[in-house]
C-alpha cells in the first residue's frame, strides 16, 4: 500500500505521446530554469564527444541538505529517463511542500549521452511497434557507454579511458558527494525491476508496490547476468562490475576488456545510495509468473545458447566478409557491431555452460522460460538491426562493393525472418509512456523520501 502523498504524485504525471529527443530535452530544461529563476541554476557541466553541451539543472535547497544527483540517458536507447528528469524538475520547482518532504538539493541532467540519443531519434515518436523500434535502434559498444566507462583497476581488469560524458559525472560526484544517485535506465521487454547498491529492506515494498499500483508486472524472470545478487523479488544488487569479473574467471572465462566500472561503484566512495529503475517498453505478463512450467530449465538455457550462437554466427561472418571493404569502419554502428559480436559469443557460452550445471536440473518457471526467450528476441532485433544500419550506412556514403551489397541482402533476409518470429509472440503489449515515467519518477522520489525519513528517525534504546 503506497502512502497518500506518493499516490498523489503518481496521479500528477501527465500523458505523453512520444519520447523526447535531444533538442526537446534541452529546450524544456531551459524552460524550467526560465520559469523558476529564483530557485534554479542551469549550467553547462561538460561537452559530449561530438560537441553537444551537457546541461545540469540545480534546484536550490538549504546548503546543509544532502544532494540527490539524477541523470537520464546513461544508455542512449533508454529514453524514459529524459522525460522522468523533466517531470521531476517541474514538480520540484512547482511544489515547495514536495521539496520539503524529499529533503534534498537536486542536480538534474536530462540527457548525459546526447550523441547516442540522436542515433535513436528515429523511433522516439513512434509508431511503437517492435519493428519500427528495432530498425531505428542504436546501443553503443561497451567502450562508448557512459554508464560502463568509469575507471576500473581490479586484478587483471584495467580501464582508464573514461568518456568525456563519464568524466562529467565523475566531476559532479566528486564535487557534490551525493547521498542519492538515480541513474535513469530502462529495459525493453518483460516487467519492472530495480537495482540498489546496498540492502535497504524498508524500501523494497514501496518499490514493488509502485508498478503494481500502475498495473505493470514485476519481472520474476532471469536476471540480466548470472552473477546478480537478488535482494528481494525484482530487486537486485547493482554495484561494481567486480562480482561479474570474479564469476567469469571462476568459471574459466577471460575478462574481455574494452569497458570499465559503473556509476554505483564510483559513487559508493561517498556513501551514496544508487537506485536504478528498469522498465520495459513492452510488458510480458509471463515474466511475472513464478509457477513451474513444463520446460526443463537446462533445456531453456540450451535453447537460448543455440539461438544466440546463431545470431553470433551471422554477425561474425558478416564482419569477416566486409571488414576489408568498408569506407567508414569506425562509425558508431560498426564499433557496436564488433562489440556485440563478442558479447553474444560470451553470452551463448555462458548459457550453454549453465545448461550443463547441476543447478539447471529442474523445471523452469514460466517467468524464466519467457525471459530467456525474450532475451533472444530482443538481442536478434537489437544487434542484427545495428548491423543492418551499419551496412546501410556504407551504402549511403557510396560504398557499392560487392561484399557490402551481398552482406546487406543476406542480413536483411534473416532479419525479416526474425522480425516475423518476434511478431508471432502475441502476448507482448506496448506500455503507455505515462506509466513508465510515473513508475520511474515515483521510485526516485520514494528513495529520496526514504533517506530523509531515516535520517530524522530518533535513535532507539
Amino acid at each position: 500500500m503506497l502512502s497518500e502523498w506518493l499516490v498523489k504524485e503518481i496521479d500528477e504525471v501527465p500523458p505523453f505521446s512520444a519520447f523526447a529527443g535531444v533538442d526537446e530535452l534541452h529546450r524544456r530544461l531551459r524552460a524550467v530554469a526560465s520559469a523558476y529563476p529564483e530557485m534554479t541554476r542551469l549550467r553547462r557541466v561538460g561537452t559530449s564527444r561530438q560537441g553537444e553541451p551537457l546541461l545540469c539543472l540545480s534546484v536550490d535547497g538549504d546548503a546543509d541538505l544532502p544532494v540527490a544527483l539524477v541523470f537520464g540517458l546513461p544508455h542512449p536507447n533508454e529514453p524514459i529517463g529524459g522525460l522522468t528528469a523533466l517531470h521531476l524538475a517541474e514538480r520540484l520547482c512547482g511544489d515547495a511542500g514536495l521539496r520539503e518532504r524529499l529533503g534534498h538539493r537536486w542536480e538534474i541532467i536530462a540527457c548525459i549521452d546526447p550523441d547516442g540519443l540522436r542515433l535513436n531519434e528515429g523511433w522516439l515518436a513512434g509508431p511503437f511497434t517492435r519493428e519500427h523500434y528495432a530498425r531505428n535502434f542504436y546501443r553503443p559498444a561497451g567502450g562508448d557507454q557512459v554508464e560502463w566507462t568509469f575507471p576500473l583497476d581490479y586484478k587483471d581488469a584495467y580501464f582508464d579511458a573514461a568518456l568525456p560524458e563519464t568524466q562529467t559525472l565523475m566531476r559532479l560526484i566528486d564535487q557534490l558527494r551525493p547521498a542519492l544517485v538515480c541513474s535513469l535506465h530502462n529495459s525493453e521487454l518483460g516487467g519492472v525491476y530495480y537495482y540498489l547498491n546496498r540492502p535497504e529492506t524498508e524500501l523494497y515494498p514501496v518499490l514493488r508496490a509502485i508498478p503494481e499500483t500502475l498495473g505493470l508486472p514485476l519481472d520474476h524472470g532471469e536476471p540480466e547476468g548470472p552473477h546478480m545478487v537478488r535482494f528481494s523479488d525484482a530487486i537486485f544488487r547493482g554495484s561494481s562490475i567486480r562480482p561479474a569479473y570474479d564469476r567469469l574467471v571462476e568459471n574459466g572465462g577471460r575478462w574481455p576488456g574494452g569497458s570499465g566500472d559503473n556509476t554505483a561503484s564510483y559513487a559508493e566512495r561517498y556513501g551514496a545510495l544508487t537506485l536504478i529503475s528498469e522498465l520495459p517498453h513492452w510488458k510480458d505478463p509471463a515474466t511475472a509468473d513464478e509457477t513451474p512450467s513444463d520446460t526443463p530449465y537446462a533445456g531453456a538455457l540450451a535453447t537460448k545458447a543455440r539461438d544466440l550462437g546463431e545470431l553470433h554466427a551471422l554477425l561474425r561472418e558478416t564482419l569477416d566478409d566486409v571488414e576489408g571493404s568498408l569506407m567508414v569502419p569506425d562509425s558508431p554502428y560498426w564499433r557496436a557491431s564488433r562489440f556485440f559480436t563478442d558479447f553474444l559469443s560470451a553470452a551463448a557460452d555462458s548459457a550453454r555452460g549453465r545448461s550443463e550445471s547441476a543447478e539447471a536440473r529442474r523445471r523452469a518457471t514460466v517467468a524464466e522460460v519467457a525471459s530467456l526467450a525474450g532475451d533472444v528476441h530482443s538481442f536478434r532485433l537489437r544487434y542484427a538491426g545495428i548491423l543492418l544500419r551499419a551496412l546501410d550506412g556504407e551504402l549511403a556514403v557510396g560504398n557499392v562493393r560487392a561484399a557490402v551489397r551481398e552482406a546487406r541482402e543476406r542480413v536483411a533476409a534473416q532479419y525479416d525472418r526474425w522480425l516475423a518470429e518476434d511478431a508471432a509472440v502475441e502476448r507482448y503489449e506496448v506500455v503507455p509512456i505515462r506509466l513508465l515515467v510515473a513508475t520511474q519518477y515515483a521510485a526516485t522520489i520514494a528513495a529520496a523520501e526514504y533517506l530523509t525519513a531515516r535520517a530524522v528517525m530518533p535513535a532507539s534504546g
